[in-house]
Order: structure tokens, then sequence, then C-alpha cells
């Protein structure tokens, strides 16, 4: 295993950096996962701690130890892509044992590995088909097991689950959870997918235009975003952002006509005597249509719709489609609008920026 640090590392490419000064430190046996949408630079790093793209500058270390210069060969990572390869001319147990055999193992070792790998990933029953004959999720577990069969230091995957069929991704989700904490072995994995980072992170790297934006655990980087980006980003249906404007005595909510004042229940006061304009934000669960005499805000509602159990509403603040929750005894009554005090956030409307108490001023 292997503690992975990055020192400042630029990757640019005829004067596109899609990696802009990116720090970081991985920790021995930890599980951290690269999030971003496409072209964020998460995948272009992840190739640069392999080996297979150069850095423009600094540095890439294992262990203390600066591998810049190393190829992928000569840094014992292993790495799975998007697309499993498979040979398929090879059973399967071929297939694994193939890195070993081209390292002129012995057949003793390889046997002893082969048993190894093949209880830990359940392949038992597998080993003499061959890959055409397997699904997609056991096919990318087979180019798992072929990448840990070498004991590699670090292992990165490189989005591996987005071309599985949805029924077998949640499964597999679990179950390479599991394996890597069964494993110990480094890993950083790449993904646009927020639902695998969730759940498989023991730390996520949000990245955006080719600079880290938060190192966060999966719970924080949900409740505690550090701007704008992180906090729609993360979250399905995403957070609501409302605009919000000095006004007399209080803050007004977009065009709406409507002024959250001293009187509103959970506006904190350091945001209500903001002098410069900020955004609310508010994730959905934490937006509730309630009865009328209830604490909240009048304002028009768009829909209403069931999801399982539940049910929803959306209303608009100008330019801006909020969604919340329907807790109003009875469907069709007339309601308002609560926002829940301990899902608030504040963000500086110019910079995107988490405003806090203190700092809005």
């Amino acid at each position: 295993m292997a503690e992975i640090a990055l020192r400042n590392l630029t990757i640019d490419f005829s004067g596109f950096k899609a990696v802009d000064d990116v720090s970081l430190t991985v920790k021995n046996g930890e599980f951290v996962v690269y999030l971003g949408p496409s072209g964020c630079g998460k995948t272009t790093t992840l190739r640069c701690i392999a080996g297979l793209v150069k850095a423009t500058s600094g540095d890439v270390l294992f262990d203390g130890q600066r591998v810049n210069e190393l190829s992928a060969s000569q840094r014992n990572i292993a790495m799975v892509f998007q697309f499993v390869s498979l040979y398929p001319h090879l059973r399967i147990r071929e297939n694994i044992v193939f890195p070993l055999k081209a390292r002129g193992v012995a057949a003793s070792e390889i046997r002893r590995k082969l048993d190894w790998v093949t209880d830990v990933f359940k392949l038992g029953d597998e080993l003499d088909r061959y890959p055409s004959a397997l699904p997609p999720g056991a096919r990318q577990k087979v180019a798992l097991a072929r990448a840990v069969i070498r004991d590699p230091a670090v292992l990165l995957l490189d989005e591996p689950l987005s071309a599985i069929d949805e029924q077998f991704r949640e499964e597999m989700r679990w179950e390479l959870g599991h394996l890597q904490r069964q494993l110990g072995v480094t890993t950083i994995y790449v993904t646009h997918d927020q639902r695998e980072a969730m759940s498989l992170a023991d730390r996520i790297v949000l990245m955006n235009d080719g600079r880290i934006v938060q190192v966060s655990e999966p719970d924080r980087i949900f409740f505690d975003p550090v701007d704008v980006f992180a906090g729609q980003f993360i979250g399905s249906p995403s957070m609501n952002l409302i605009d919000l404007a000095p006004a007399d005595g209080g803050l007004r909510l977009g065009d709406s006509g409507v002024t959250l004042t001293a009187s509103d229940d959970g506006i904190p006061g350091w945001a209500l005597s903001s002098s410069r304009p900020l955004k609310l934000g508010v994730r959905p669960l934490n937006v509730h249509l309630v009865d009328e005499g209830e604490p909240g805000v009048p304002l028009a509602v768009d829909d209403v719709f069931s999801v399982g159990r539940e049910r929803f509403f959306s209303f608009r603040i100008g330019d801006a489609v909020c969604q919340g929750v329907d807790k109003r005894r009875a469907p069709g009554a007339p309601g308002r609008v609560h926002f829940a005090p301990e899902g608030l956030l504040f963000f500086d409307a110019a910079t995107g920026r988490r405003v806090r108490a203190g700092d809005a001023a």
C-alpha cells in the first residue's frame, strides 16, 4: 500500500490547463473518489498518478518519493477502466493470472494468488467460462480481480461502473466498497456519479475547471458545501438557490415580492443585516409546504407531485425553479412555504463562496 501526494500539480495541453495547481494527500489504505462534471480534470489527474500523462509542473509522490519520471509499469499501480478489456479467447482463470505469467511468477505462487482472489471475489463458478458468457457486472469483477492479484500499491479506477446496466450497478457498488475495505489497498476512483461517490468514498475530492473545489467526507460535503457549485452539484434533486437582496429591515426573495424580516423564524440576524446581495441555498428536504397558519411565507405553488409515498411541490422565484416536500395535512388546501432553519445556507451572490456569521457585512 502507499500514500499518494500531489504537490502543485499542473497539466497543460497546448495552453489549456486540464489540471491547475492541485495539491492533495491520499492516505495509505484510503478510498478517495474524484467527483465532478465531464472535463473537470479528474481523469487527467488519475492518469498522471498512473504515469500515463506527464505533469507540466508539480510533483507526484508515492510514500514521499517523487515518481514523475517513472513509467506506469515502474509505479506498482493497477488500473481498471470504464470499458472492460478482457481477452475473449482466454478463460476467466487465464485472464486473471495473465499479469503474473507475464512477469514470470512461479506456478505455485500463481495458484496461491488465484485461490486467494477467487475466494475474495467469489469467482469460483466462473473460472472456466469465457468472458462473453458473463454478465457485465461479473466481467468488471474479473477485471478488478486481475488488477489486485498483482498486489498493487495503488488501485486506480476510472468510472468502472458507468458502462454497467443500472440493475447490476447497485450490487457492484456495495461489492466494490466491501472489497476495498477487505483488501485495504489505497484506492483512487473517478466518477461523475454522485451516488457512487457518496456511497463509496472515505473522502470526496470535488473538482471543477481543473481545480479542487472541496475535499470532505461525504456527509460533510452534502451538508456543508463551500460554494454554490458544491451545493448544487451534490444532491438530487439539486439544492434550491434563491437570490436575496437587501431590503428595508430584511432580505427580499428574488422578485417574489416577499421580504424576509427579523420576524421570520430561522433567518439569522447576521444574514438579515447583510449589506450585499446573497444567495439562499436550501435543499428540497428542508423546504416544506405547510398549512395556512403555520410559520412560512406566501409563495405561489406551480405543481404538486408524488414519488412513492412522498408528496413534493415546485414553485418559482424569478428564473429559479425550486422544489420542496408537501407536508400539508390535506392535499389541495392553501399553504405557505417554510424554510427549515437548520437547512439554510448563505452564499455571496458575486463570488458564489459560502458566507457565515462574522463575514457577511
